[in-house]
């Protein structure tokens, strides 16, 4: 997983060797600016470029409305402002982009805020049972928690296939029953935490793909049902 706050600030992009999906960067832009600064006609051609130069782009997180407390509290909007304003996200840029893989968010705090969010997305005529994947949000700062449980419980019940954003190592080997996917940058933290260098001279393994994977592939197996694709945030 690649934010698009990190891609767009090149001017010349890789070629994909593998498949990719793209997030929209939305803590980050909530957390700093209490909103959205990337119009959707941004985003848009943003992401259009990201599919044709980089190329096999599974799918692209919508710009959507996290609920953490703190971030409410930047937004000054409550919880049902920002699921509904991730519905709009999810409609409008399906609407102005019908071709790209575009994955709705649900956003909530509690169990019953996440269930409210997915009959909003049905009320609206979004049938989420129906897509590859749909993203859950902001469950991942609740993790460990019994209701972090719950909700993935009733959701995937439901017949939703679950990708989980960000989790950390302990969530990942908790929920990863509940999820079709995840992506963590768990192991970029760890490297700066623990100091990790290779090379000469050293430096810091914090964003070295041979850390990240080795890192990913001893997760993988400490999992008990293996079942979850996990991925590499960068």
């Amino acid at each position: 997983m690649i934010s698009h706050r990190r891609l767009s600030l090149r001017k010349q992009l890789p070629r994909a060797v593998g498949p990719w999906v793209l997030d929209s960067g939305g803590y980050s832009e909530l957390s700093l600016f209490g909103g959205w600064q990337t119009t959707p006609q941004t985003y848009v051609g943003a992401v259009r470029r990201y599919m044709d130069e980089i190329g096999m782009l599974e799918w692209a997180a919508v710009q959507d409305w996290m609920c953490e407390p703190w971030v409410l509290d930047k937004t000054g909007f409550d919880v049902l402002e920002h699921q509904y304003r991730s519905v709009v996200s999810y409609l409008e840029l399906r609407l102005r982009a019908p071709e790209i893989p575009w994955v709705p968010v649900l956003q909530g705090w509690d169990e019953l805020g996440y269930l409210h969010h997915r009959d909003m997305f049905e009320l609206a005529g979004v049938s989420l049972a129906d897509l590859p994947v749909v993203g859950i949000g902001s469950v991942c700062r609740r993790q460990g928690t019994r209701g972090a449980i719950n909700v993935l419980v009733r959701l995937k019940g439901d017949g939703l296939r679950l990708h989980g954003f960000g989790l950390k190592t302990t969530a990942l080997r908790a929920l990863d029953s509940f999820l079709a996917s995840s992506d963590s940058l768990a192991w970029s933290f760890r490297a700066r935490r623990k100091q990790l260098t290779c090379g000469m001279p050293p430096r810091s393994c914090k964003n070295h793909l041979h850390y990240a994977l080795e890192w990913r592939d001893a997760v993988v197996r400490s999992m008990g049902t293996q079942s979850v694709q996990l991925g590499l945030t960068w």
